[in-house]
């Protein structure tokens, strides 16, 4: 596993390579990185009608990064994505969940709606 600023630069690759397969498909990004005090959000992508907030994770396979999103680092998401729709987006905007992994060669994989706020 990459520590420190090695895997800093990897996160913000993968971010990036997460970023382009939405805009290839005519996505808007909304925002990067997100913060509020309740945590961060890695991509916020706008699609006509929804909202889509993206946790990007980056390992040394897919499969990796898939176990990498623990229970609290979800609860932190929801929270942070609830915050986003009260502060940011138009009242009644519809969601969802996305999960993007990345692996070491650079290769993405997008899970749709991935999970969802009633799992918390």
């Amino acid at each position: 596993m990459i520590s420190g600023r090695g895997a800093h630069l990897s996160g913000l690759a993968a971010e990036e390579i997460a970023a382009r397969l939405y805009h290839a498909e005519g996505a808007r990004l909304l925002a990067s990185r997100w913060r509020c005090p309740d945590g961060e959000i890695d991509l916020v992508i706008g699609l006509p009608g929804t909202v889509v907030f993206v946790e990007v994770k980056a390992r040394r396979s897919r499969d990796a990064a898939a176990v990498a999103v623990a229970p609290a680092q979800r609860r932190r998401l929801a929270a942070a994505a609830a915050r986003y729709l009260a502060e940011v987006a138009p009242p009644d905007t519809a969601c969802r969940f996305d999960l993007v992994l990345v692996d070491r060669s650079g290769s993405a994989e997008r899970i749709e709606s991935a999970f969802s706020f009633d799992e918390w």
